[in-house]
């Protein structure tokens, strides 16, 4: 931030203790930046989406009628601290009979929702069992729905159909929102998010991950009044159905009409060169290409009050490519403690 910005949140004073870190997104890209973030801080809390009608989750959300536990179960898995066979047991996806396609850890979750008789009080119990480091808390205990209106009027029902459904059309979204509206958040999500030192939005899909979140009543007020400042990682590529043809820009546009005024005080964009046949590999596969940043798009989020912080944040495998969490969690590090730390 500008110095005027700094003077606004006020200068920290946390050698003394641990910082207050709050993640806020889905399972995938939330997972990966808290496994970053773990080497930080371990006063941490996930604010996690429960908008998942898909896969296992939604078969689970359907016969049991509880909340879809698949992502907050990548959170938890993420933040653990235990045995690697515990992992991959709570990782592990049955291949044959009634289970198929089901994963051990939604079925754990399913089963201390009915132990304890409440979704959040399973999944601090499942924390505990997994010695995680900070907390897993969900958006809201409320059962919602998740909405998207296509610029051409049409509607989608359902996260999960939203992106195949806009990929099949060749249909852009114009905006989601969330049936019963603005249902009521977790409490402690807003208390964590007010006393927090540092607030992250993403990697993550934007409209089905990053989105609902900032739809339920009182999150996006409280990211918008909190005192930490707000960093959001732009996804190092587009996504198919949802973010095709969107800049670094674009991303930030979407997420401020949503939130309804601005709340992201530092973007991270990636800035090293995907390989262009890897790119054009993934583009093949998946229907995405890379997010980069131009100068006139930097000059105007500078204007706007956005701090841009450019570098290598990604991390290119033979089948995938993603955010570089270490490399993204180091420059959000090092740019919160050089200023917003005396």
């Amino acid at each position: 931030m500008c110095p005027t910005e700094i003077q606004n949140y006020g200068r920290k004073n946390i050698h003394n203790r641990d910082l207050r870190s709050v993640t806020i997104g889905g399972g995938t890209g939330n997972s990966v930046m808290l496994r970053g973030l773990k080497k930080y801080s371990t006063n941490i809390t996930t604010i996690v989406t429960v908008a998942d009608d898909g896969g296992g989750s939604g078969v689970l959300r359907e016969d049991l009628g509880m909340l879809p536990p698949g992502d907050i179960r990548a959170c938890l898995i993420a933040l653990a601290n235990t045995e690697p066979a515990m992992e991959n047991l709570m990782q592990y996806r049955f291949k044959e009979g009634t289970y198929k396609g089901q994963n051990f850890g939604n079925l754990f979750l399913a089963a201390m929702n009915d132990i304890y008789g409440s979704f959040d009080v399973a999944i601090k119990e499942t924390a505990n069992v997994l010695a995680i480091t900070g907390k897993v808390l969900p958006m809201t205990l409320e059962n919602i729905v998740l909405y998207a209106k296509l610029e051409d009027g049409s509607v989608i029902e359902g996260e999960s159909n939203i992106t195949f459904l806009t990929r099949k059309s060749g249909g852009k979204i114009k905006e989601v929102f969330l049936e019963p509206e603005s249902p009521q958040p977790l409490e402690e999500a807003i208390d964590e998010i007010m006393d927090a030192d540092i607030v992250i939005l993403g990697p993550g899909s934007l409209y089905t991950s990053i989105m609902p979140n900032l739809l339920v009543k009182g999150i996006a007020k409280a990211v918008i009044n909190t005192q930490a400042p707000v960093y959001y990682n732009v996804n190092v590529m587009t996504q198919a159905g949802e973010t095709d043809g969107y800049s670094a820009t674009d991303h930030i546009k979407a997420i401020t009409k949503h939130a309804g005024e601005k709340i992201i005080d530092r973007v991270l964009v990636n800035n090293e060169e995907i390989p262009k046949e890897q790119a054009l590999k993934y583009y093949f596969m998946e229907g995405a290409e890379p997010v980069y940043l131009k100068e006139h798009e930097k000059e105007d989020l500078e204007d706007q009050g956005i701090k841009v912080i450019e570098g290598p944040f990604v991390d290119v495998k033979l089948n995938y490519i993603r955010t570089d969490s270490e490399m993204a969690m180091k420059a959000i590090i090092n740019d919160f403690y050089k200023y917003f730390v005396d």
